[in-house]
């Protein structure tokens, strides 16, 4: 057996580093947990000051023994590569995995152990933790806002609906595949008005008219992020080619307009679209302000959009372009056949970024009074009857919030998977 040095393991003697190195993980990690769950202190005869450093240090110690270069286990070289790569890396990684134990308890307590939800009343929230009465009691208005209560089934059936429309694409046949592009661009976009304008709003096939200033909560969220996002990218498509345009008055006019939208706050334009836009309207012509908010929503993130795209399209090599004009296409088969299609390839985490951005500025629209979640929230808080119990809102809102952003992240990290390509 080859003599055993710990300030250089080596993969000989691999299961005693490894058995040497994992006790003393182990003795760090089971101290912190004992003394964050049960107040107990393996190493309470030392100090306080050495007590409360000790498990960082033999936990240091310990991942710099198990640090094997090319060991052969697969584990051991994942951990040693990713968390363990020096002894400031494996400090950093003891540290998160220590704070994140220590933090448990507590926000367990708030959420799970100590929390009430039954009960309708303030008074039914006797514990220490979370008040989930509260988010049971006003999740109807958080969900639809003022939308009546006998009428809320309209709503759920016009999303269910623009859901398993939005499937459609995963069922044609090779053959129809490429129609699917027209079909969520110009097709399913109609379909989600007509559905939102007819079913939701009613006034006609004998359904009840409910006026725009009644929706609300996290309906209302997805209906402005939903058609924002619709709207946006085709503009600021256009705007990017816009801007790298030959023809000067075109590119001038993008740009003017990218850098105009871009350099006005988006509680500014809101302002404007709810405000002063109708003073400029004639007397006899009405447009609604919801349909000015995603309006002025989607103009002001097209900007953003055309950004991102132009660097796709810069980023090209210019042997793409002179490859499609010696095929013989002109502007327009070239940059929807060739230029485009490689450019949004490059892009797609700046487009997605963008896009949760979107989603997380709508909140804003409480400025030119449509309440949607954060905006029910808001309302929420400042009930007599529910005085106290802002933080409970706040959190529901935020997991909301990360689900959907985590949801659209992750989808649009599998297009980069889907659509990379080795350059």
């Amino acid at each position: 057996m080859k003599k055993l040095n710990f300030l250089k393991p080596e993969i000989d003697n691999l299961n005693i580093y490894l058995y040497s190195g994992s006790s003393l993980i182990f003795l760090a990690i089971l101290d912190v947990f004992l003394g964050s769950f049960f107040k107990i202190s393996i190493f309470s005869f030392l100090p306080d000051f050495l007590s409360f450093l000790f498990p960082l240090i033999i936990g240091t110690i310990g991942l710099h023994i198990i640090r094997i270069e090319f060991s052969g286990l697969k584990k051991l070289d994942f951990i040693n590569e990713n968390f363990n790569t020096n002894n400031f890396n494996a400090i950093l990684s003891l540290l998160i995995i220590f704070i994140i134990i220590k933090v448990t308890p507590e926000t367990l307590s708030w959420f799970i152990l100590d929390a009430n939800i039954s009960g309708d009343t303030k008074e039914a929230c006797t514990g220490s933790g979370a008040c989930w009465t509260y988010i049971k009691v006003w999740m109807r208005r958080f969900m639809y806002g003022m939308y009546p209560n006998e009428l809320q089934w309209r709503v759920n059936v016009a999303f269910l609906i623009l859901i398993a429309l939005a499937f459609v694409g995963y069922l044609p046949s090779e053959k129809l595949k490429k129609f699917l592009t027209l079909y969520y661009v110009i097709i399913y976009p109609i379909i989600a008005f007509i559905l939102i304008y007819y079913l939701i709003s009613g006034g006609a096939f004998g359904l009840e008219w409910v006026e725009t200033g009644a929706w609300g909560g996290l309906s209302l969220t997805f209906i402005v992020s939903f058609f924002c996002l619709i709207f946006c990218f085709p503009v600021g498509m256009f705007l990017a080619l816009g801007r790298r345009s030959q023809l000067p008055t075109l590119r001038y006019i993008s740009i003017g307009f990218i850098e105009f939208w871009r350099g006005v706050p988006l509680i500014t334009v809101l302002f404007m679209s709810s405000v002063m836009f109708p003073m400029f309207l004639p007397e006899d012509f009405f447009m609604d302000k919801l349909v000015r908010v995603i309006i002025a929503i989607s103009l002001f993130e097209a900007a953003y959009v055309a950004e991102v795209i132009r660097g796709g399209l810069q980023a090209l090599p210019k042997g793409q372009y002179d490859a499609a004009k010696s095929l013989g296409m002109g502007y327009w088969k070239m940059h929807i056949f060739v230029i485009l299609p490689q450019a949004l390839k490059l892009v797609i985490p700046g487009i997605a970024n963008t896009f949760l951005a979107l989603v997380k500025d709508t909140p804003l629209i409480f400025v030119v009074g449509l309440l949607e979640i954060t905006g029910m929230l808001g309302l929420a808080k400042t009930n007599p009857k529910w005085l106290g119990f802002a933080m409970e809102g706040y959190v529901f809102a935020a997991i909301i919030f990360w689900i959907i952003c985590y949801a659209m992240s992750k989808y649009s990290y599998n297009l980069e998977l889907k659509y990379k390509t080795e350059r």
